[in-house]
């Protein structure tokens, strides 16, 4: 099971799907940090997001592709 999976599935009311886009708070639940934080790995491209009409969106999977990518990183290092 995934990291998305274990902390979007709590978003999700009894029978919804999982979400397909996480708002910035969201996202930053599921990494555990700040919103500012989250909003600075948005600005840099770390972190993968979209406009919908006005509204600043995450993928689901893109907080585990982060993580991945930055264990990765570390163990190259």
């Amino acid at each position: 099971m995934s990291i998305a999976t274990v902390e979007i599935a709590p978003l999700a009311e009894a029978g919804d799907p999982a979400p397909v886009v996480l708002t910035v708070e969201e996202a930053a639940r599921c990494l555990r940090i700040g919103r500012t934080t989250c909003f600075a790995l948005i600005r840099t491209g770390e972190l993968e997001s979209l406009m919908i009409g006005g509204l600043r969106r995450v993928p689901a999977d893109a907080p585990a592709a982060y993580l991945a990518r930055r264990r990765a990183e570390q163990r190259a290092a």
